[in-house]
């Protein structure tokens, strides 16, 4: 599986599963373009694949601005030349909250930032991602298909994320294929913004029959396969890493 002369966007790639996918991209060969809002962030991911002898571009970009979403498309091909594949990964998480007690703001902000984004980053990626034939990954939830305690909002983006997926994967073939991949409560520092009340990561692990916790690799491992030649066939699917959770 290489990636070799490849261009790879990983969004929210500064830490979590965003850095575990950017970095697996980066060892198979893959130039990647680490989008974060977070710069800092972005550019220690860069650094270390740049470490790695990988090649690596850190961008600074709001995912749920469409100017930012724009040109960070725009400096992806500046760069590199061309563009391959674009996972939309960035995402917020949301306490566990009784849905009554959600305000509007909170809504649309997770809304924007979990799925609006994916819209405006294939919006402006499809053009250059049709010159060769590109790859979509997006980074939906299994809150989507297993909803949870206190996450209305949540599960809402990532239930539109799977239903984006589906909807793009038909109208952008055959040129281009596009999926989602569904991580099970993952080992990450946004995990623990979830819990409430009524949910903490002890309970979450619990739900799932391997027993534990989703690693970054774990979906980094997905993204790779999904977006490589051996899933050339794969198109319009959710691919549930989840440990069992979903059954």
């Amino acid at each position: 599986m290489s990636f070799s002369e490849k261009t790879v966007i990983v969004t929210g790639s500064g830490s979590g599963m965003g850095q575990a996918i950017a970095e697996r991209f980066a060892s198979k060969g893959a130039a990647v373009v680490c989008a974060d809002i977070d710069n800092a962030a972005a550019t220690q991911t860069a650094e270390t694949i740049e470490h790695d002898d990988g090649i690596a571009l850190a961008v600074e970009a709001d995912v749920s601005s469409e100017n930012d979403v724009k040109t960070m498309i725009e400096q992806t091909v500046a760069e590199f030349g061309s563009l391959d594949v674009l996972h939309n990964n960035a995402g917020i998480p949301q306490q566990a909250t009784p849905v009554e007690d959600v305000s509007g703001t909170e809504w649309d902000q997770i809304i924007s930032v979990n799925l609006k984004s994916a819209f405006l980053g294939v919006k402006y990626a499809v053009p250059h991602l049709r010159d060769g034939g590109g790859v979509v990954l997006n980074t939906a939830s299994t809150a989507a298909i297993r909803p949870r305690t206190g996450l209305s909002a949540y599960v809402a983006s990532k239930g539109g994320m799977i239903a984006l997926t589906k909807q793009l994967a038909y109208e952008l073939a055959p040129s281009i294929r596009v999926n989602a991949i569904c991580p099970v409560a993952t080992d990450t520092p946004m995990l623990s913004k979830f819990a409430g009340e009524d949910l903490s990561v002890a309970s979450m692990k619990e739900t799932i029959p391997l027993g534990r916790l989703a690693e970054p690799r774990d979906i980094a491992a997905a993204a790779t396969f999904l977006a490589s030649d051996d899933a050339e066939m794969i198109t319009g699917t959710t691919l549930e890493v989840d440990g069992g959770r979903d059954i």
